[in-house]
């Protein structure tokens, strides 16, 4: 379960860039963060995870505070960036070994998590080749290995999808799906709306730093347009956020 109270975070102390922010994440469930770009989507997620500080309220993982008790809030989460950066001069498995030793993972459960994820998502013969030679595509799936090698409860996911083949994808959300139905939390960010539509128990919509719904599809579509797609809804909701802006302050 992760919980956001109140937080804001400003760049510049001029403008927030998350403004006064507040989001239960449940167990047990595929919650889904979207919103356009520059919206605060990464921002929440690097202060959720510890990348970055909070200006103000609380954020908690699992029961801890994440500034209060850093390590054993980030002991229970696994975090994929949406940027898939490596050692370069490391070979994949020996990349999976050291975050294995982070984690402080035992040798047989290590092997044998790596085996599972690693056929799962089709970078088991490539193991042996350093990270370097890799593709976007290969890059990502080694990210999104070692971030669950640890079998931690919750998923933190910044655009997870991005650069994976279809089938990696088609695994990625299976396996969020099996995560959250054994009752453990999965958070990921997106700009595919049709993922969000079909994969998320909840979702929220943010832009300009600012909660604009949370809820359900279904809640989401009573509060506007009935039948619509989650592009359209998406669309209306960011619309009206700037015609607020704009009357309200005269700038976007």
């Amino acid at each position: 379960m992760i919980e956001i109270k109140n937080v804001s975070k400003s760049y510049d102390g001029v403008r927030n860039a998350v403004d006064d922010l507040t989001l239960d994440i449940k167990d047990g469930e595929i919650f889904g963060f979207l919103g356009p770009n520059g919206a605060g989507k990464t921002t929440t997620l690097k202060m959720i995870t510890g990348l970055l500080s909070l200006d103000s309220g609380s954020i908690n993982v699992n029961g801890y505070d994440i500034e209060q008790s850093p390590l054993e809030a980030k002991r229970r989460f696994a975090f994929v960036p949406d940027n898939p950066e490596v050692f370069l001069r490391l070979k994949g498995i020996e990349y999976l070994r050291f975050i294995g030793d982070i984690y402080g993972i035992d040798g047989p459960t290590r092997e044998s998590r790596v085996e599972h994820l690693t056929h799962r998502f089709g970078i088991h013969d490539v193991l042996n080749q350093m990270t370097k030679t890799y593709s976007h595509g290969m890059r990502q799936k080694l990210i999104l290995v070692g971030a669950l090698l640890h079998d931690p409860e919750t998923w933190i996911l910044d655009e997870p999808m991005t650069g994976l083949d279809p089938s990696s994808s088609f695994q990625l959300k299976q396996m969020m799906r099996e995560h959250a139905d054994a009752g453990k939390t999965v958070l990921f960010s997106t700009h595919v709306l049709e993922v969000a539509e079909k994969v998320c128990d909840r979702l929220s919509v943010i832009d300009d730093g600012k909660l604009l719904f949370v809820g359900t599809m279904d809640q989401l579509k009573s509060r506007y347009t009935a039948n619509s797609s989650l592009e359209s809804l998406f669309l209306e909701l960011v619309g009206q956020s700037e015609r607020t802006a704009t009357s309200g302050n005269g700038t976007w």
